[in-house]
């Protein structure tokens, strides 16, 4: 149904994409797999008219066809559900999904009854029950994916661009997902699937086209190829294990963070944990058991029932994040791009932020050379791959944004750090570089909390796993309880009980 002969792309003297073919039949989930940079959305812009070819052709149903804007692609019947939503928050999810195409009556004026109407149909067929008369940020960001993809549908999309649509949801989200796009598959929608989770690859693909530094590898069908080959295919080299061995932690090794009881609301379960010198201490449970509130009410950035914490021994009273800095604490939060980075400033100004005080000269100035040194010596000490310090971080690939976060918490001087979903959006060879940070802070005597969705990484990972369920801590587990199977049992059954 889609096929790509010979893009390439430039943007100036750069070329990005370098003759990349791709055939996408009707009625296939086909994965479009690569590196961060590796040009998968680029070629989708190309195919849904929003950026133009530099050379190449587009075929549907064997016929050439040019795009030159986004609103002919969709009159192709092509429809893209991005990573970033592109919703607008104060309208409902009616006005979202027609937006720009609203519907109208003999006299000019909206028919908000036939958009309704359209409305519920097509959430009918995906299984999708949501309030349509709320504006979209009131909405969880399963539902917003959801109209997201409602929105493409109601294009009468016949190719469906899916990128990270898992990135955000839940297990159970994600499955009913797959039921949706295998529907789709059924009645003959060609679908590419972007995920950088190569277990949904194996459950959900037909094919699989993969990509590297914008050139076309391969293509296979999933049932002809392993998840260690497809690895190699997508980073040019074998990785034989992403997580580096687990040291041997001293027994008396120093108490850095003690959280001495934390309830998150009155009435709820009473936790309590102690977080070591050179240790990662993992936090797992599912999404909303209060792995993240717990962390945040440390820090004083939630307002918890009771919070008693000590940090290196003395008891403290945490009234902001900006605080938790001032006793060697770093947050790295869970959505780099809203809470993290400030996208449009460059490194050298996010690795700045909060930090001036260091490069001051005398009441009014600042020591820009001592900023830019420190700045680079930070990067280099995560290894983020950027033209320069002055490079804006919007033009970085995930795995870098992550690490130009985690340089700015060593600009710090933390002793702390706190991970939360370190790897989401991350690509495979990305999440390995992470994780032997990780280790390598450890080594050096940083203290660690590792919060993950992913079981797989708090495995690999953690020397001890807390595991929450409805805003508390039920079990901790360590050494060879540290399973897929103990973790999952404490976290959806609540048995109260400590593991050694």
């Amino acid at each position: 149904m889609l096929e790509l002969r010979g893009i390439r792309k430039s943007f100036g003297r750069i070329e990005v994409l370098h003759g990349v073919d791709l055939q996408v039949r009707a009625g296939e989930v086909h994965a479009l797999l690569g590196e961060n940079g590796a040009g998968k959305s680029t070629l989708m812009k190309i195919v849904s008219g929003i950026i133009q070819p530099s050379e190449g052709q587009i075929l549907i149903d064997g016929q050439p066809r040019h795009f030159p804007t986004y609103d002919a692609a969709i009159a192709a019947g092509i429809g893209i559900v991005f990573q970033e939503f592109s919703l607008i928050p104060g309208l409902n999810a009616v006005e979202n999904m027609f937006l720009g195409r609203e519907k109208r009556n003999a006299f000019g004026l909206l028919d908000r009854k036939a958009m309704r109407t359209r409305a519920q149909a097509i959430l009918k067929k995906l299984e999708v029950d949501l309030p349509l008369d709320v504006p979209i940020a009131r909405l969880s960001v399963a539902e917003q994916q959801f109209v997201e993809i409602a929105k493409a549908l109601s294009l009468e999309a016949r190719i469906l661009v899916l990128d990270e649509p898992t990135a955000t949801l839940t297990p159970s989200e994600t499955e009913h997902l797959f039921k949706v796009m295998r529907e789709l598959r059924a009645s003959g929608v060609a679908i590419v699937f972007i995920s950088h989770h190569l277990d949904e690859i194996f459950e959900i693909c037909d094919r699989i086209t993969v990509l590297r530094d914008g050139q076309y590898v391969g293509s296979t069908d999933v049932a002809d190829v392993t998840v260690d080959q497809l690895v190699e295919m997508m980073v040019g080299r074998r990785i034989e294990n992403s997580f580096p061995p687990k040291p041997t932690l001293e027994p008396a090794a120093r108490i850095v963070l003690e959280a001495v009881e934390v309830q998150l609301r009155r009435g709820g379960p009473v936790s309590s944990f102690q977080l070591r010198a050179g240790e990662i201490l993992g936090f797992a449970g599912l999404v909303g058991s209060g792995r993240t509130e717990t962390v945040l009410s440390i820090l004083g950035e939630y307002a918890a029932a009771r919070c008693t914490v000590r940090v290196d021994g003395a008891e403290r009273r945490l009234r902001d994040a900006a605080d938790g800095l001032a006793h060697g604490i770093g947050l790295l939060p869970e959505s780099r791009k809203d809470q993290g980075l400030i996208t449009a400033f460059s490194i050298l100004q996010n690795v700045s932020l909060n930090n001036y005080g260091k490069y001051q000269r005398g009441h009014w100035f600042i020591d820009f050379k001592k900023e830019l040194a420190c700045t680079q010596t930070a990067m280099d000490q995560v290894r983020v791959k950027a033209q320069g310090p002055r490079a804006r971080v919007d033009t970085l690939s995930g795995g870098n944004q992550q690490k130009v976060v985690i340089a700015r918490w060593l600009n710090h001087d933390m002793r702390v750090l706190i991970f939360d979903e370190p790897t989401r959006g991350i690509d495979v060879g990305a999440k390995a570089e992470i994780y032997q940070l990780m280790r390598d802070f450890t080594a050096q005597g940083y203290a660690i909390i590792m919060i993950s969705s992913e079981l797989p990484e708090i495995i690999g990972m953690a020397d001890r796993v807390c595991v929450f369920r409805s805003g508390g801590i039920v079990a901790t587990v360590e050494g060879s309880a540290i399973t897929s199977e103990q973790i999952m049992t404490h976290a959806t059954t609540g048995k109260v009980h400590h593991v050694a």
